[in-house]
């Protein structure tokens, strides 16, 4: 097929040909659609399938229509289709993984596992298959399931990077069962950066799971330092958000700080932000406000972040920078809610009066929030300072993400502390009251206690289920996924001070800032 060969200019013409031939089949226009999305018009190339799905109703067509849905942010419709593409009952391998892709990146990790399952009982050898259904086994706290299928991956395909860093934060390593020798041999044969990258991140939490703090700090400098370079990050591209922020949202701000802009409460409905720098609790968080009965966890949304964007209307393509920052002070507030509860509301399930937003960076966005939401509940994490930074250091994020491109770097995530820190307390002088900071450390001191000032906060009731948080089965896509379906603990607190020496010169440049770090 043409498509397949990448020849999207025969694809095109034999398409026109077949629906000049006959109009009333779905295939011309199914083929047409394709190669326009695959040659990046993928606006131009939804009506087309859509024509498709009109002629014939296909499981193929609907869960293709899901997948460029998703691409474009329309996710409630993408929802659909794909749902009412695994209602068609579909044949092939691809079209069940497709479909279950969909649901994956709309937060269904549940809804994921059986379309990711019949893709793998169709075609046990692919690897992208069996890794996605890995994927969502882990998730949903199948830990045995996940380890299973990351092996069989592993017997196929012995160097895929990115199993073996699955595999390693799957669950803590002991020295009766770890993965070290493996992964060593891993990285010797690694060629390609970016296994490099993901091969020494697992043996550095493998390494720090086994005491061995010198060789996980070893491989995490190697892996950072190449990584920064590769991405060429500045903290000048973060500074510049931040200061438009700061100039946006200044001490004269009244006006966009009243958020008198629109009317009509929605306290019922009112959605409950959770947000801080990553790694510092915001997972545990989630889970013990989501046990709560009036209470679903609807995701790390970008919600906010594309709304923003959106009704700013900015040409650049990044959703957040200085320029967005300065358009988005003339959005109208009833907009930017309207905007996000549309985007929000495809994650909920209905089914609870209230639900959880936990994207960390939000905290970007608390202005915005309370403007447009000011029914809303922001709690903000917040872990000690040295803790924080060696949790974003040594963990892997989206590795192409802007939203976490500091993280390379001890001084550039100092830098970013210490901006996230003064943005919490402009936040606070122009809505005193508005942001409950939580201290990660008291919530492990005094669970009961926080979890009472927490619920307090949201507007609601006392529930003891929020204390067994560990009980939620729910799914989890986030690194934290292990740590929550333990009982709380004090395992994360002052796990800085084994790597004291190489924090030294971020200690004391915060010190030098005022920012306290014992």
């Amino acid at each position: 097929m043409a498509i397949a060969r990448g020849d999207l200019p025969t694809a095109i013409t034999s398409a026109k040909r077949l629906i000049e031939a006959d109009p009333d089949r779905p295939e011309g226009y199914f083929m047409l659609g394709t190669a326009l999305a695959e040659s990046g018009h993928v606006a131009k190339a939804i009506p087309l399938i859509e024509a498709a799905v009109e002629r014939g109703r296909r499981a193929e067509h609907m869960a293709q229509l899901a997948k460029w849905l998703v691409l474009l942010r329309r996710e409630d419709q993408a929802a659909t289709a794909a749902r009412d593409a695994m209602m068609a009952r579909p044949q092939d391998p691809l079209t069940f993984d497709t479909i279950g892709c969909v649901l994956a990146r709309l937060g269904d990790h549940e809804g994921s596992l059986v379309p990711f399952a019949s893709a793998v009982e169709g075609d046990s050898q692919n690897v992208d298959y069996r890794y996605n259904l890995a994927a969502a086994s882990g998730f949903t706290g199948q830990v045995a399931q996940a380890r299973h299928h990351y092996e069989a991956i592993l017997a196929l395909d012995p160097g895929n990077a990115r199993v073996h860093y699955a595999l390693a934060i799957l669950s803590r390593q002991t020295i009766e069962a770890n993965h070290v020798p493996r992964l060593e041999a891993a990285l010797e044969r690694a060629g390609v950066p970016g296994d490099r990258l993901r091969i020494r991140y697992a043996l550095a939490k493998e390494l720090e799971d086994l005491g061995d703090t010198a060789g996980s700090l070893r491989h995490l400098s190697a892996a950072n330092q190449s990584h920064k370079e590769t991405l060429g990050y500045s903290f000048a591209q973060d500074e510049a958000i931040f200061d438009a922020l700061e100039a946006l949202f200044c001490a004269d701000a009244a006006p966009l700080a009243a958020g008198a802009g629109h009317g009509g409460a929605i306290s019922a409905e009112a959605p409950i932000f959770v947000v801080g720098m990553p790694r510092t609790g915001t997972t545990l968080v989630d889970r013990i406000l989501s046990s709560h009965p009036d209470v679903e966890a609807a995701g790390e949304l970008q919600a906010m972040p594309l709304a923003v964007k959106q009704l700013a209307a900015t040409a650049s393509r990044r959703v957040l920078d200085a320029e967005t920052v300065k358009a988005s002070g003339t959005i109208d507030p009833a907009a930017l809610r309207e905007a996000y509860l549309a985007r929000a509301n495809v994650h909920r399930g209905r089914n609870k009066p209230r639900f959880t937003d936990k994207l960390p960076a939000n905290f970007l966005y608390i202005g915005h929030i309370l403007r447009a939401l000011p029914n809303a509940r922001v709690v903000c994490l917040r872990r000690g300072p040295l803790d924080t930074l060696w949790s974003n250091y040594k963990n892997l994020f989206a590795s192409q993400s802007a939203y976490y491109a500091y993280s390379y770097d001890l001084m550039d995530t100092a830098r970013y502390y210490a901006r996230f820190h003064r943005l919490m307390e402009r936040w606070g002088a122009l809505w005193p009251g508005a942001v409950l900071q939580l201290s990660y450390e008291g919530l492990v001191a005094d669970q009961e206690g926080e979890t009472r000032r927490l619920l307090a906060h949201c507007g609601l009731d006392w529930d003891p289920a929020c204390l067994d948080f560990h009980k939620n089965r729910a799914a989890v896509a986030t690194p934290s996924a292990a740590q929550v379906r333990r009982p709380i603990n004090s395992d994360g607190v002052g796990k800085w001070r084994a790597y004291a020496a190489a924090l030294e010169p971020a200690r004391r440049w915060l010190a030098q800032q005022g920012l306290a770090t014992d």
